[in-house]
């Protein structure tokens, strides 16, 4: 009898370890008959707010880059030859007011040919002196005939000859004069010295550059506009230039450039930057935005729009609680808001953020706030 019901158990455990190794279970009817209707009940992956497009009145600009460079630059030259260079006063970098002394040229070779010029003038007005009162003498003489017209002629010819020796020596102290004032270098205008070539026991000739202005102290931005954007400028509109070091300077439009370049097609655009203080220099190259005013645009907070493969997508809640990804065209930002261009119609409900954990087809749960309550009413106002 045992060796029957021996074999009998050992029939029944290989049954159940080639059931298990299927993974099959025993389970009751009841149990197996629930088991399905629990397994195909799908869970959200992932719960989410929604949030749906808004019309809303986004700054129109247009970027571009450029140099910031001087307004104007006034170049101070040398006006005399021959002079050393005794003083220099000014460096670059400093406030200059018109008329303000930037160097000094030693003046004792024009001090003496000044004295020797105004010698000069005296001895001629002296002879002129002479020469008159011969002339008016033969003029009272010339009718009584005591004198013949060859010498009434030489007399008044003499008083004219001294007259314009008087005039040559006048005009010569004259340039003398201003060359003594060429010693003094003076700032033309109110500005900053950009540049400085001037020494200390040089003999300057005439033109040599000493020194370069910044006229005012006034920079302005050269923003390069395509052709294609140009027609949107105009003098006037506001300008904002990022500054490396952090933070936005404002400027104006000044000029809109006549030409467009053969090979970049841009065109300058300059910008008058009256408050650029220290924070931007001649020679820096900035990036710019000109306001163009406003216009209205379909936008999404930024945390609803997910970058993925070079292209821009949103995430679409259907009826049945699955999303859908979308494909969209982004335009202008401001703050955290974006605007939409293309791919999406209006009051569509997509996700409003975790958009980088979802993937297309996914079931979502919608958490949606509950719209804010009126606040309640006082006391007293129900009276």
């Amino acid at each position: 009898m045992r060796g029957p019901r021996r074999l009998r158990w050992l029939a029944v455990a290989a049954v159940a370890a080639a059931l298990a190794g299927t993974g099959a279970l025993l389970v009751p009817a009841g149990e197996a008959a629930d088991a399905p209707a629990g397994k195909s009940a799908a869970r959200p992956s992932l719960s989410v707010e929604t949030v749906r497009p808004e019309l809303r009145e986004l700054r129109v600009r247009v970027s571009a880059n450029g140099n910031v460079a001087a307004w104007q630059e006034a170049v101070i030259s040398a006006e005399t030859s021959g002079l050393r260079l005794t003083e220099v006063k000014a460096d670059v970098g400093d406030v200059v007011r018109r008329g303000a002394l930037l160097a000094t040229f030693s003046d004792e070779t024009v001090q003496a040919d000044l004295a020797l010029q105004r010698a000069t003038l005296a001895e001629a007005e002296a002879s002129l002196g002479e020469a008159r009162a011969n002339a008016d003498r033969a003029r009272q003489v010339q009718a009584s005939g005591a004198l013949s017209g060859q010498q009434v002629g030489q007399f008044l010819t003499a008083e004219a000859t001294a007259k314009a020796r008087v005039d040559a020596a006048r005009a010569q102290l004259q340039a003398q004069e201003l060359r003594l004032r060429h010693t003094r270098v003076v700032a033309p205008d109110d500005g900053i010295v950009s540049a400085r070539g001037a020494t200390v026991g040089a003999v300057a000739q005439p033109g040599q550059e000493l020194f370069r202005l910044i006229r005012k102290g006034r920079l302005e931005w050269r923003g390069e506009v395509p052709a294609a954007q140009l027609h949107r400028v105009r003098p006037g509109q506001v300008v904002k230039v990022a500054a490396p070091a952090g933070g936005e300077v404002e400027g104006r439009v000044r000029i809109v450039g006549p030409t467009v370049d053969n090979s970049s097609r841009n065109a300058i655009v300059y910008v008058d930057l009256r408050s650029a203080g220290t924070t931007l220099r001649p020679g820096m190259f900035v990036r710019g935005e000109i306001d163009m005013g406003a216009s209205r645009a379909m936008t999404l907070p930024q945390s609803a729009v997910l970058l993925r493969e070079g292209f821009t997508y949103v995430y679409r809640v259907g009826d049945d609680g699955r999303v859908v990804q979308t494909r969209v065209e982004t335009g202008r930002r401001e703050g955290d808001r974006i605007e939409v261009t293309s791919g999406l119609a209006e009051g569509v409900r997509v996700v409003r953020s975790g958009v980088a954990f979802l993937a297309d087809g996914d079931l979502v749960r919608i958490v949606d706030a509950p719209p804010k309550a009126a606040p309640a009413a006082a006391p007293g106002a129900a009276r």
